[in-house]
Protein backbone atom coordinates (compact mmCIF):
# COMPACT_ATOMS: atom_id res chain seq x y z
CA UNK A 1 0.00 0.00 0.00
CA UNK A 2 2.96 2.36 0.45
CA UNK A 3 4.99 1.33 -2.60
CA UNK A 4 6.00 3.80 -5.30
CA UNK A 5 3.89 1.78 -7.77
CA UNK A 6 0.75 3.12 -6.10
CA UNK A 7 2.08 6.72 -6.10
CA UNK A 8 0.65 7.63 -2.73
CA UNK A 9 -2.80 6.14 -3.49
CA UNK A 10 -3.89 9.39 -5.10
CA UNK A 11 -4.96 10.69 -8.49
CA UNK A 12 -1.78 10.85 -10.56
CA UNK A 13 -1.65 7.80 -12.85
CA UNK A 14 -4.75 6.42 -11.09
CA UNK A 15 -2.82 5.41 -7.96
CA UNK A 16 -5.91 5.23 -5.76
CA UNK A 17 -7.66 2.76 -8.08
CA UNK A 18 -4.52 0.65 -8.31
CA UNK A 19 -4.70 0.43 -4.52
CA UNK A 20 -8.37 -0.51 -4.80
CA UNK A 21 -7.48 -3.36 -7.17
CA UNK A 22 -5.00 -4.68 -4.61
CA UNK A 23 -7.58 -4.56 -1.84
CA UNK A 24 -10.24 -6.21 -3.98
CA UNK A 25 -7.89 -9.11 -4.58
CA UNK A 26 -7.22 -9.42 -0.84
CA UNK A 27 -10.94 -9.39 -0.04
CA UNK A 28 -11.55 -12.17 -2.55
CA UNK A 29 -8.68 -14.25 -1.15
CA UNK A 30 -9.94 -13.88 2.41
CA UNK A 31 -13.43 -14.82 1.27
CA UNK A 32 -15.62 -11.99 2.55
CA UNK A 33 -19.07 -11.78 0.97
CA UNK A 34 -20.22 -9.07 -1.40
CA UNK A 35 -22.84 -6.61 -0.24
CA UNK A 36 -25.03 -6.66 -3.32
CA UNK A 37 -23.57 -7.54 -6.71
CA UNK A 38 -20.08 -6.12 -6.26
CA UNK A 39 -17.42 -5.29 -3.70
CA UNK A 40 -17.08 -1.88 -5.37
CA UNK A 41 -19.25 1.21 -5.03
CA UNK A 42 -18.31 3.76 -7.68
CA UNK A 43 -18.74 7.53 -7.47
CA UNK A 44 -17.10 10.64 -8.98
CA UNK A 45 -15.58 13.93 -7.87
CA UNK A 46 -13.30 16.67 -9.17
CA UNK A 47 -9.61 16.77 -8.28
CA UNK A 48 -6.55 18.82 -9.20
CA UNK A 49 -3.27 17.00 -9.94
CA UNK A 50 0.36 17.63 -10.89
CA UNK A 51 1.42 14.69 -13.06
CA UNK A 52 4.15 16.34 -15.12
CA UNK A 53 7.37 18.27 -14.78
CA UNK A 54 7.87 20.28 -11.62
CA UNK A 55 10.80 22.60 -11.00
CA UNK A 56 11.46 25.34 -8.48
CA UNK A 57 14.80 27.18 -8.64
CA UNK A 58 15.35 29.63 -5.81
CA UNK A 59 18.23 32.11 -6.19
CA UNK A 60 19.94 29.65 -8.51
CA UNK A 61 19.37 26.62 -6.25
CA UNK A 62 17.38 23.71 -7.65
CA UNK A 63 14.97 22.52 -4.97
CA UNK A 64 13.56 19.05 -4.38
CA UNK A 65 9.78 18.68 -4.28
CA UNK A 66 8.46 17.34 -1.00
CA UNK A 67 11.81 17.81 0.73
CA UNK A 68 12.31 21.55 0.28
CA UNK A 69 8.95 22.76 -0.95
CA UNK A 70 5.29 22.04 -1.66
CA UNK A 71 2.92 23.79 -4.03
CA UNK A 72 -0.63 24.41 -2.88
CA UNK A 73 -2.73 21.64 -4.47
CA UNK A 74 -5.18 24.10 -6.07
CA UNK A 75 -2.47 25.80 -8.15
CA UNK A 76 -2.61 26.05 -11.94
CA UNK A 77 0.17 25.82 -14.51
CA UNK A 78 3.09 28.26 -14.12
CA UNK A 79 6.22 28.54 -16.29
CA UNK A 80 8.11 31.73 -15.55
CA UNK A 81 10.48 33.58 -13.22
CA UNK A 82 9.72 36.18 -10.55
CA UNK A 83 11.38 38.69 -8.31
CA UNK A 84 10.55 38.25 -4.62
CA UNK A 85 9.74 40.95 -2.08
CA UNK A 86 9.55 40.20 1.63
CA UNK A 87 6.29 41.31 3.23
CA UNK A 88 6.73 39.80 6.70
CA UNK A 89 9.07 37.38 8.48
CA UNK A 90 7.67 34.31 6.69
CA UNK A 91 6.05 35.66 3.52
CA UNK A 92 7.30 36.81 0.13
CA UNK A 93 5.20 38.19 -2.72
CA UNK A 94 6.23 37.90 -6.36
CA UNK A 95 6.64 40.49 -9.11
CA UNK A 96 7.12 39.77 -12.80
CA UNK A 97 9.14 42.96 -13.31
CA UNK A 98 6.08 45.09 -14.03
CA UNK A 99 3.55 44.32 -11.31
CA UNK A 100 2.74 42.04 -8.41
CA UNK A 101 1.44 38.61 -9.45
CA UNK A 102 -0.61 36.04 -7.48
CA UNK A 103 2.44 33.98 -6.47
CA UNK A 104 3.36 33.82 -2.78
CA UNK A 105 6.25 32.15 -0.98
CA UNK A 106 5.61 31.06 2.63
CA UNK A 107 8.23 29.73 5.04
CA UNK A 108 6.94 26.84 7.15
CA UNK A 109 8.32 24.84 10.06
CA UNK A 110 6.82 21.68 8.53
CA UNK A 111 5.63 20.84 5.03
CA UNK A 112 2.10 19.41 5.04
CA UNK A 113 0.33 18.49 1.81
CA UNK A 114 -3.35 17.98 1.05
CA UNK A 115 -5.77 17.43 -1.88
CA UNK A 116 -7.72 20.08 -3.80
CA UNK A 117 -11.03 19.52 -5.57
CA UNK A 118 -10.86 22.87 -7.35
CA UNK A 119 -8.27 25.29 -8.78
CA UNK A 120 -7.16 28.83 -8.00
CA UNK A 121 -5.18 31.46 -9.90
CA UNK A 122 -3.32 32.13 -6.66
CA UNK A 123 -0.16 30.04 -6.34
CA UNK A 124 1.39 29.48 -2.93
CA UNK A 125 4.76 27.75 -2.61
CA UNK A 126 5.64 26.56 0.88
CA UNK A 127 9.33 26.31 1.77
CA UNK A 128 10.80 24.43 4.72
CA UNK A 129 12.01 27.26 6.92
CA UNK A 130 15.23 25.64 8.12
CA UNK A 131 16.48 25.18 4.56
CA UNK A 132 16.44 28.90 3.73
CA UNK A 133 18.29 31.05 6.30
CA UNK A 134 19.01 33.92 3.88
CA UNK A 135 16.64 36.47 2.40
CA UNK A 136 15.12 35.33 -0.89
CA UNK A 137 15.36 37.33 -4.11
CA UNK A 138 14.32 35.35 -7.19
CA UNK A 139 12.36 32.23 -8.04
CA UNK A 140 11.86 30.35 -11.31
CA UNK A 141 8.99 27.88 -11.42
CA UNK A 142 7.82 25.28 -13.91
CA UNK A 143 4.86 23.05 -13.16
CA UNK A 144 1.76 21.87 -14.93
CA UNK A 145 -1.53 21.04 -13.33
CA UNK A 146 -4.15 18.68 -14.71
CA UNK A 147 -7.65 19.26 -13.41
CA UNK A 148 -9.85 16.16 -13.59
CA UNK A 149 -13.51 17.23 -13.35
CA UNK A 150 -15.02 13.74 -13.14
CA UNK A 151 -12.52 11.40 -11.52
CA UNK A 152 -13.98 7.92 -10.98
CA UNK A 153 -13.28 6.54 -7.53
CA UNK A 154 -14.72 3.72 -5.43
CA UNK A 155 -15.50 2.50 -1.94
CA UNK A 156 -14.94 -1.19 -1.24
CA UNK A 157 -17.39 -3.17 0.87
CA UNK A 158 -17.71 -6.75 2.10
CA UNK A 159 -19.03 -8.68 5.09
CA UNK A 160 -18.89 -11.90 7.07
CA UNK A 161 -22.29 -13.31 7.97
CA UNK A 162 -23.24 -13.37 11.64
CA UNK A 163 -24.11 -16.60 13.41
CA UNK A 164 -27.20 -15.41 15.30
CA UNK A 165 -28.38 -12.08 13.93
CA UNK A 166 -27.06 -11.84 10.34
CA UNK A 167 -29.28 -8.88 9.49
CA UNK A 168 -27.62 -6.71 12.14
CA UNK A 169 -24.14 -5.33 11.53
CA UNK A 170 -21.04 -4.27 13.37
CA UNK A 171 -19.03 -2.17 10.92
CA UNK A 172 -15.30 -1.47 10.67
CA UNK A 173 -14.09 1.26 8.32
CA UNK A 174 -10.81 2.80 7.16
CA UNK A 175 -9.84 5.06 4.28
CA UNK A 176 -7.35 3.64 1.79
CA UNK A 177 -6.69 6.78 -0.28
CA UNK A 178 -3.92 9.25 0.42
CA UNK A 179 -2.38 12.36 -1.17
CA UNK A 180 -0.81 10.86 -4.26
CA UNK A 181 2.12 12.50 -6.03
CA UNK A 182 3.36 16.00 -6.79
CA UNK A 183 5.30 15.93 -10.03
CA UNK A 184 7.66 13.07 -10.76
CA UNK A 185 9.89 13.67 -7.71
CA UNK A 186 7.57 13.50 -4.73
CA UNK A 187 4.96 11.01 -3.64
CA UNK A 188 3.32 10.64 -0.25
CA UNK A 189 3.40 6.99 0.94
CA UNK A 190 0.80 7.37 3.72
CA UNK A 191 1.98 4.49 5.88
CA UNK A 192 0.42 5.67 9.13
CA UNK A 193 -2.24 7.63 7.24
CA UNK A 194 -3.82 5.22 6.52
CA UNK A 195 -2.19 2.01 5.37
CA UNK A 196 -2.09 1.21 9.09
CA UNK A 197 -5.88 1.30 9.45
CA UNK A 198 -6.34 -0.61 6.19
CA UNK A 199 -4.11 -3.42 7.43
CA UNK A 200 -6.11 -3.64 10.67
CA UNK A 201 -9.29 -4.13 8.63
CA UNK A 202 -7.65 -6.87 6.59
CA UNK A 203 -6.53 -8.66 9.75
CA UNK A 204 -9.98 -8.34 11.29
CA UNK A 205 -11.41 -9.85 8.11
CA UNK A 206 -9.14 -12.86 8.50
CA UNK A 207 -10.05 -13.25 12.16
CA UNK A 208 -13.83 -13.05 11.68
CA UNK A 209 -13.70 -15.32 8.65
CA UNK A 210 -12.40 -18.03 11.00
CA UNK A 211 -14.41 -16.85 14.02
CA UNK A 212 -17.83 -15.52 12.92
CA UNK A 213 -19.49 -13.20 15.43
CA UNK A 214 -23.05 -12.98 16.70
CA UNK A 215 -23.77 -10.13 14.29
CA UNK A 216 -22.60 -9.78 10.71
CA UNK A 217 -19.29 -7.92 10.50
CA UNK A 218 -19.06 -5.44 7.61
CA UNK A 219 -15.85 -3.88 6.32
CA UNK A 220 -15.78 -0.67 4.29
CA UNK A 221 -12.67 0.83 2.71
CA UNK A 222 -13.36 4.46 1.83
CA UNK A 223 -11.66 6.55 -0.81
CA UNK A 224 -11.83 10.34 -1.05
CA UNK A 225 -11.14 10.91 2.65
CA UNK A 226 -8.21 13.23 2.03
CA UNK A 227 -10.29 15.19 -0.49
CA UNK A 228 -12.93 15.99 2.16
CA UNK A 229 -14.52 12.76 3.47
CA UNK A 230 -16.12 12.31 0.05
CA UNK A 231 -16.30 8.51 -0.10
CA UNK A 232 -17.93 8.14 3.30
CA UNK A 233 -20.35 10.97 2.53
CA UNK A 234 -21.38 9.22 -0.68
CA UNK A 235 -21.78 5.89 1.09
CA UNK A 236 -23.85 7.40 3.91
CA UNK A 237 -26.20 8.80 1.27
CA UNK A 238 -26.24 5.55 -0.75
CA UNK A 239 -25.86 2.77 1.82
CA UNK A 240 -25.62 -0.82 0.63
CA UNK A 241 -27.61 -2.05 3.63
CA UNK A 242 -29.87 -0.02 5.93
CA UNK A 243 -27.99 2.32 8.27
CA UNK A 244 -30.58 1.45 10.90
CA UNK A 245 -29.23 -2.12 10.94
CA UNK A 246 -25.80 -0.99 12.17
CA UNK A 247 -25.33 -1.79 15.85
CA UNK A 248 -22.03 0.08 15.97
CA UNK A 249 -19.41 1.48 13.57
CA UNK A 250 -15.71 1.90 14.34
CA UNK A 251 -13.58 3.98 11.98
CA UNK A 252 -9.80 3.53 12.15
CA UNK A 253 -7.07 5.87 10.99
CA UNK A 254 -3.46 6.53 12.06
CA UNK A 255 -2.99 3.24 13.90
CA UNK A 256 0.77 2.88 13.44
CA UNK A 257 1.90 4.32 16.78
CA UNK A 258 0.45 4.05 20.31
CA UNK A 259 3.21 5.09 22.73
CA UNK A 260 0.69 7.38 24.44
CA UNK A 261 -2.35 5.15 24.00
CA UNK A 262 -5.38 5.76 21.79
CA UNK A 263 -7.94 8.52 21.30
CA UNK A 264 -11.64 7.82 20.84
CA UNK A 265 -13.64 10.48 19.02
CA UNK A 266 -17.38 10.44 19.91
CA UNK A 267 -16.56 8.97 23.32
CA UNK A 268 -18.58 11.66 25.07
CA UNK A 269 -21.47 11.14 22.65
CA UNK A 270 -21.77 7.36 23.04
CA UNK A 271 -20.88 7.11 26.71
CA UNK A 272 -22.22 3.61 27.33
CA UNK A 273 -20.14 2.10 24.52
CA UNK A 274 -17.06 4.05 25.59
CA UNK A 275 -17.42 2.73 29.12
CA UNK A 276 -17.49 -0.83 27.78
CA UNK A 277 -14.35 -0.19 25.73
CA UNK A 278 -12.54 1.43 28.63
CA UNK A 279 -13.57 -1.29 31.08
CA UNK A 280 -12.03 -3.92 28.81
CA UNK A 281 -8.79 -1.97 28.71
CA UNK A 282 -8.67 -1.37 32.45
CA UNK A 283 -8.95 -5.12 32.97
CA UNK A 284 -6.66 -6.30 30.15
CA UNK A 285 -4.31 -3.28 29.91
CA UNK A 286 -4.08 -3.51 26.12
CA UNK A 287 -3.08 0.15 25.64
CA UNK A 288 -1.47 2.71 27.92
CA UNK A 289 -4.60 4.84 28.12
CA UNK A 290 -7.81 5.58 26.27
CA UNK A 291 -8.46 9.28 25.97
CA UNK A 292 -11.80 10.66 24.92
CA UNK A 293 -12.99 13.41 22.62
CA UNK A 294 -16.41 14.64 21.66
CA UNK A 295 -17.99 14.88 18.25
CA UNK A 296 -15.64 15.93 15.43
CA UNK A 297 -15.81 16.02 11.63
CA UNK A 298 -12.23 14.78 11.32
CA UNK A 299 -12.68 11.40 9.62
CA UNK A 300 -15.13 9.07 7.90
CA UNK A 301 -17.22 8.25 10.97
CA UNK A 302 -18.69 11.77 10.85
CA UNK A 303 -21.39 11.29 8.21
CA UNK A 304 -22.65 8.16 9.98
CA UNK A 305 -22.85 9.98 13.30
CA UNK A 306 -24.84 12.72 11.55
CA UNK A 307 -27.34 10.09 10.39
CA UNK A 308 -27.76 8.60 13.85
CA UNK A 309 -25.39 5.63 13.56
CA UNK A 310 -23.50 5.05 16.83
CA UNK A 311 -19.85 5.46 15.85
CA UNK A 312 -16.31 5.80 17.16
CA UNK A 313 -13.22 7.09 15.43
CA UNK A 314 -10.07 5.58 16.94
CA UNK A 315 -6.48 6.68 16.34
CA UNK A 316 -3.21 6.01 18.15
CA UNK A 317 -1.13 8.70 19.88
CA UNK A 318 2.57 9.37 20.37
CA UNK A 319 5.54 8.15 18.37
CA UNK A 320 6.52 9.52 14.97
CA UNK A 321 5.32 12.94 13.83
CA UNK A 322 5.30 12.31 10.07
CA UNK A 323 1.93 13.40 8.69
CA UNK A 324 0.87 14.37 5.17
CA UNK A 325 4.48 14.46 4.03
CA UNK A 326 7.01 12.31 2.21
CA UNK A 327 8.32 10.89 5.50
CA UNK A 328 5.22 8.86 6.41
CA UNK A 329 6.85 5.57 5.41
CA UNK A 330 6.34 2.03 6.67
CA UNK A 331 9.94 1.66 7.91
CA UNK A 332 9.41 4.31 10.59
CA UNK A 333 6.15 2.95 12.00
CA UNK A 334 6.72 1.54 15.49
CA UNK A 335 3.36 -0.33 15.53
CA UNK A 336 3.53 0.02 19.30
CA UNK A 337 -0.04 -1.06 20.02
CA UNK A 338 -1.08 -2.51 16.68
CA UNK A 339 -1.88 -6.05 17.91
CA UNK A 340 -3.31 -4.86 21.21
CA UNK A 341 -5.71 -2.48 19.48
CA UNK A 342 -6.95 -5.40 17.38
CA UNK A 343 -7.53 -7.48 20.54
CA UNK A 344 -9.31 -4.57 22.21
CA UNK A 345 -11.65 -4.18 19.23
CA UNK A 346 -12.41 -7.89 19.09
CA UNK A 347 -13.42 -7.92 22.75
CA UNK A 348 -15.41 -4.75 22.26
CA UNK A 349 -17.46 -6.47 19.54
CA UNK A 350 -18.29 -9.27 21.98
CA UNK A 351 -19.63 -6.69 24.48
CA UNK A 352 -21.85 -4.85 22.00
Amino acid sequence: MTSSELLGRGYVNDGVNKAAAYLLNEMKKIGVLKIGKSYSQAYHFSVNTFPGKMSVVLDGRELTAGKHYLIYPSATTKKTGYQLFKTDSVTYHANDGRREVPVIIKLKKKLTYTVATDTSDKTVIELLNDSFPNELKNVDVIFENKFIPNFKCQNLCGYIKGKQQPDSFVVFTAHYDHLGAMGKQAFFPGANDNASGVSVLLNLMKYYKKNPAKYSIAFIFFSGEEAGLLGSKYYSEHPLFPLSSIKFLTNMDLLGTGDDGIMVVNATVFKEQFEKLNTINVEKKYVKQIKQRGKAANSDHYWFTEKGVPSFFIYTMGGIQAYHDINDIEKTLPLTDYIDVCKLLMEFVEKI
